[in-house]
């Protein structure tokens, strides 16, 4: 297939890897962002072609793996109440929050509907008058702008029974936060291409400049996984840090201007709490003072409530680039996609998904996992 199969050629994979193999002199730990990015890796087996001592680990880089305990609590509760259906995408009906996940109080008579865009919520509302519409809005600067014309429609239109429950989350804060912990062994990152398709990576240059760590926007497939590698491994061994683009077919430094506009329009920034991570200052979004009557927190006076996350679960770890997935006792075992302890198994884009998918536990490192 033209645009993919050439991403996927053997012959320009083994020549990166070479490329890569010649360019480490010293051990380094880059990390990818993408939840995408994850599953190429681990699916295509590209950290296993990395010479000894060039780490790649994961981040938090799935938004349905990050979000907050306390925001699955409240769309539970919602989805409680007689008079409101919750419009979901599917990926979130199973990640478990403190009561349960959404797909058990379906299975108990709650009205929630999975639709494929926020624009199908918003038809939902046309459709039932009666019934209040709340669309559980989850997901990085990636799928912000569609949630964004959800609002801006419903309001241009007065449809006074729909809102959403925001939880969306932004990723060069969460990058700063790992930087900055104390524990960090992050050194250089393979930045988000789809994030960067839609607010550029402008915002990413003084984060890099900032902490002297190369940032290399990156694609999904295995050449532009190993090429990504092959860039930051050059910053990392001449000593320079700038963000560089990979993606180059799709993604410009300003990204898409019309999506940034609209973003803007609808959406402050705020500080938001991630799960396993804890809260990020200004690292997510809610809508503006503009657009109250579509906020589903304030509309239904949703409370603040402090969750805990099981204490057997290593999900903050692995998001947080400390620890992989088969460093949990529970991988596999007690924790699975039908019985997870945390969202990284349930989600699509979950590190704990992937190696179960990919790469079962058969021994105490990745590295000497078989597939």
């Amino acid at each position: 297939m033209k645009y993919l199969d050439e991403y996927r050629d053997p012959e320009v994979v083994a020549n990166l890897a070479r490329r890569i193999q010649a360019a480490t002199t010293r051990p380094w730990v880059l990390m990818e962002v993408c939840g995408g990015q994850t599953h190429s890796i681990v699916r295509y087996g590209i950290d296993r072609m990395l010479p000894p001592g060039l780490e790649l680990v994961h981040g938090p880089g799935c938004p349905v793996c990050v979000t907050a305990l306390e925001t699955l609590d409240r769309a539970y509760s919602l989805s409680l109440r007689q008079d409101v259906i919750l419009a979901s995408f599917g990926d979130m009906l199973r990640v478990p929050g403190s009561r349960g996940d959404l797909l058990g109080a379906k299975a108990r008579g709650a009205d929630v509907r999975v639709v494929y865009s926020p624009l199908d919520a918003l038809q939902l509302a046309r459709d039932n008058p009666n019934r209040q519409i709340v669309f559980f809005g989850v997901g990085f600067e990636t799928t912000a702008p569609a949630n964004a014309l959800a609002v801006h429609q419903a309001k241009r239109e007065g449809l006074s029974n729909f809102a959403m429950l925001v939880s969306h989350v932004l990723v060069p804060p969460a990058m700063e936060a790992i930087l900055q912990a104390s524990d960090n062994r992050v050194q250089a990152f393979l930045g988000p291409g789809h994030v960067c398709a839609v607010v550029g990576f402008e915002s990413y240059e003084a984060l890099s400049a900032r902490h002297h760590a190369p940032i290399v926007i990156t694609g999904f497939e295995p050449v532009d996984l190993l090429e990504g590698v092959l860039m930051a491994v050059q910053q990392l061994e001449s000593g320079r840090a700038t963000v560089e683009n990979q993606y180059v077919r799709g993604v410009t430094r300003l990204g898409n201007p019309h999506a940034r506009k609209l973003l803007d329009e609808v959406f402050e920034v705020t500080d938001r709490k991630w799960r396993g991570i804890g809260t990020i200052p200004q690292s997510g979004y809610r809508l503006r003072d503009a657009y109250r009557a579509h906020d589903a927190e304030r509309l239904f006076a949703l409370l603040e409530v402090v969750v805990e996350e099981p204490t057997q679960c290593l999900s903050g770890q692995v998001l947080r680039g400390l620890a992989k997935p088969s460093d949990c006792p529970a991988f596999g075992t007690e924790c699975t996609p039908r019985t997870p302890l945390g969202a990284t198994m349930v989600s699509a884009e979950g590190a704990c998904a992937a190696y179960y998918q990919f790469r079962r536990r058969t021994a105490s490192s990745p590295r000497e996992a078989t597939s």
